[in-house]
């Protein structure tokens, strides 16, 4: 039996335009998956995996928004809590922010990254939350966020990238040949990773290969909720939405033939599931779970 616990952690939660998190999904079919309020936005979880393994190791799989922004920029943004609110989960596990060994980040945009930083606090700069981690972060989805589109630069956080190489303990993940799995010299074997385009460059998908009931996959923006798991859905800031829908079914496929758990990190309910697919190819979330604690 896997000595491996995997549990779901609540960081800030977050508002955002439905429409935009929907692409071209009609309002009269989403608002009956998420119901937005009177400024058209919808609820948002930003969920972190906590994984403990055999080797006592305590690694976060994303941070979650976390509290970093400014007020002006925290209401346009729709995030709801003024405190960190992850560093309040993990305390009620008994874990403090130096408990932290390995912070794994999908990607760099500020509601999957921003949790890394401290809170706010006028006149104060930035700092990390985790003073011992090791960072792994895909080397494209790096590079993407040193040198971002103007499409969407808005979504990277300047400050981020320097803070994370000073700590000397960065590691970039290079995309693997096609059709092979990446993996991390930090986390080391039991970790892999598939490589995504669709959403934004370098998209990193993690693995744990030996969760308690089975592998277990961490879909951060490729399906960041159960209505998402329906192939054609895909949100308005996704860069390749044609693209997204082809890595997701091939995903979802391996999933499927595994008998694979999921984790949802912005679903406002669901922490993960497993994925049925009827006979005429539809994807759907099964075997639904609301909290994460498997130990």
């Amino acid at each position: 039996m896997s000595s491996t616990q995997v549990y779901s952690i609540s960081g800030n939660t977050q508002k955002l335009d439905g429409g935009a998190m929907f692409g071209n999904c009609p309002k009269n079919l989403w608002e009956k998956w998420a119901p937005p309020d009177p400024q058209n936005r919808i609820e948002l979880a930003c969920r972190a995996m906590l994984v403990r393994d055999d080797r006592g190791r305590h690694m976060l799989f994303e941070t979650g928004i976390g509290a970093f922004f400014e007020p002006k920029l925290k209401d346009r943004f729709g995030v709801i809590e003024r405190e960190h609110v992850l560093v309040g989960s993990l305390a009620e596990l008994g874990l403090a922010p130096k408990d932290i060994d390995i912070v794994v980040l999908s990607h760099l945009h500020f509601d999957h990254a921003g949790g890394v930083l401290s809170e706010w606090r006028e006149g104060e700069p930035l700092g990390l939350v985790f003073p011992r981690a090791h960072y792994v972060v895909g080397a494209r989805a790096w590079e993407r966020a040193i040198h971002p589109h103007f499409r969407d630069r808005a979504s990277f956080i300047p400050e981020l990238q320097p803070l994370l190489e000073a700590t000397g303990r960065l590691e970039l993940v290079p995309t693997p040949d096609t059709g092979a799995f990446a993996t991390s010299k930090t986390l080391g074997e039991g970790f892999r990773f598939v490589m995504s385009e669709g959403h934004t460059p370098g998209l990193m998908l993690g693995t744990v290969e030996h969760g308690p009931h089975g592998p277990i996959t961490f879909l951060g923006d490729l399906v960041p909720g159960v209505p998402w798991v329906h192939l054609p859905i895909t949100m308005g800031y996704d860069r390749y939405p044609e693209l997204l829908i082809e890595e997701k079914r091939k995903l979802l496929d391996r999933v499927v033939a595994g008998n694979e758990w999921v984790f949802y990190t912005h679903d406002p309910r669901i922490a993960a599931s497993r994925i049925g697919k009827d006979d005429k190819g539809k994807f759907s979330a099964t075997e639904a779970i609301e909290q994460l604690a498997w130990s």
